[in-house]
């Protein structure tokens, strides 16, 4: 079993911020201002409090203002290392397929506009004591955070889809993962592809496996979430 600070954290921070309007019209979303500093400094404190120590950016839209900003981590005591997504954008799958020869065998997923407080170590444990390719963590949402997309019942992952919701759906995918090398090498290189669709597909081959948290996550991909987050951020500082 990997120790937790050998894990790589793979962040995809690569989106347009097309919701958020002109908070993020010069800036990528990763540094608008949340409680005084930008949103990205407040995810690499939490990962760091989590024992976390090595982060692979997947980055995009203004990426070079995300690396600019953070350099090489080691003043954090951390390792950030950056994947570009090229001429073409490639989609979350895309870019996380490009990023793996930088990944750890076992790693986390994350996305770039979430803030997610939660136990990375007590999730990485339980994972560990599967034979799984992959994780999700769910959250029960009944449609009030997001748009619910996940049937969880009796501790078993049985259905994810956010394209096709149906009643039985009251869990959405909280926005963490882990993920085996060999499943992401499903995704052919090079192509522009959603990580959902191979979520998806792990899930139907029961190749995923789900653990439920019960904190709600935070994040700014809009105006309303953005003023959420800054007032939760404000009032739990790391």
């Amino acid at each position: 079993m990997q120790n937790i600070e050998e894990v790589s954290v793979a962040l995809l921070a690569g989106g347009m911020a097309t919701r958020l309007g002109p908070a993020a019209a010069r800036t990528p979303k990763a540094l608008v201002e949340v409680a005084g500093r930008p949103f990205i400094d407040h995810q690499m404190d939490l990962l760091k409090c989590n024992g976390l120590r090595r982060v692979v950016l997947c980055l995009g839209h203004y990426g070079e203002q995300i690396q600019s900003h953070l350099g090489d981590g080691s003043q954090l005591g951390m390792e950030f290392l950056y994947s570009y997504d090229g001429p073409e954008l490639l989609g979350t799958g895309g870019a996380l397929r490009r990023a793996i020869d930088s990944l750890s065998d076992t790693f986390f997923v994350m996305y770039g506009d979430s803030y997610m407080d939660i136990s990375y170590a007590t999730i990485l444990h339980h994972f560990q004591t599967s034979s799984a390719l992959a994780l999700m963590t769910v959250l029960r949402n009944d449609n009030q955070w997001d748009k619910s997309n996940v049937i969880y019942r009796d501790h078993t992952l049985l259905c994810y889809d956010k394209r096709h919701p149906s009643p039985e759906m009251n869990y959405v995918d909280y926005g963490v993962a882990i993920l085996r090398k060999p499943a992401l090498e499903q995704i052919p290189a090079d192509t522009r592809y959603d990580l959902a669709d191979l979520y998806t597909q792990l899930v139907a081959r029961r190749q995923m496996i789900g653990y439920e948290v019960h904190e709600r996550f935070y994040e700014i991909g809009t105006p309303a979430s953005l003023d959420e987050a800054r007032a939760y951020l404000s009032r739990n500082k790391k």
